[in-house]
């Protein structure tokens, strides 16, 4: 069962719009409560902001950049690689509904169909195989009729595994320069000095030589192409 079918099922054979008005201004605002969490789960946003906290902690900075401007950078980040799915929602869900063209359900079914197209692309299969088979879904033929309650937690882990992957990448060179600076002060007999104490300066001086931001928002934002 889809979102548009728990809609209709809820709203009765008249769908939303045999709602009274106050119910659906009640329903509107539940929606716009679950935005973050739609935001967080139906987009590149996961897989976004996991790899700039990698990045962060490769270079043991604490705190910088803030998580502010972290979680900006991620949004925007996200924003630009989800324009293309946002024009076709724009233009095959909401332009026409507002120009009365089609009603709420057919809306909301055309929206969910062209994220559902930006989601399957990024989902591996073994993934939606797993979520297919635990819920008991068996009349699916194609991955584009896998409803949308299974297709997220599919997409989800796919995400994380993707996200993780690009970390562990990023990761490796911070690491080697750790390895170094604790090999070199061991042989020096500095035992007591802590080795992250002096590889932070390397590594930032690193990471900014190879004009690290750049290369990981461009890494990012291929990883969708």
């Amino acid at each position: 069962m889809d979102l548009v079918e728990l809609f209709n099922r809820a709203a009765g054979n008249e769908g939303i719009q045999g709602l009274s008005q106050p119910v659906q201004i009640a329903l509107l605002l539940s929606v716009f409560t679950l935005l973050p969490a739609a935001l967080m789960t139906t987009t590149c946003y996961t897989r976004v902001i996991i790899v700039l906290s990698f990045v962060r902690q490769g270079l043991a900075t604490q705190q910088v950049p803030p998580n502010l401007v972290l979680t900006g950078l991620a949004l925007f980040i996200s924003l630009f690689i989800m324009k293309p799915t946002f024009d076709e929602v724009n233009e095959q869900a909401i332009n026409p509904y507002l120009q009365k063209q089609i009603n709420g359900n057919e809306a909301i079914r055309r929206g969910l169909m062209a994220q559902q197209k930006f989601m399957l692309r990024q989902t591996r299969k073994q993934d939606l195989a797993l979520f297919l088979s635990m819920s008991g879904e068996t009349s699916i033929q194609e991955p584009e009729q896998t409803p949308f309650v299974v297709l997220v937690p599919a997409f989800i882990i796919s995400e994380l595994k993707t996200a993780f992957i690009m970390g562990f990448c990023i990761y490796l060179p911070f690491l080697m320069v750790d390895l170094v600076v604790s090999s070199v002060l061991t042989s020096m007999g500095m035992v007591m000095m802590p080795p992250a104490l002096i590889s932070a300066p390397f590594k930032i001086l690193l990471f900014v030589l190879a004009d690290g931001w750049h290369l990981v928002a461009r890494a990012i934002t291929a990883s969708f192409l």
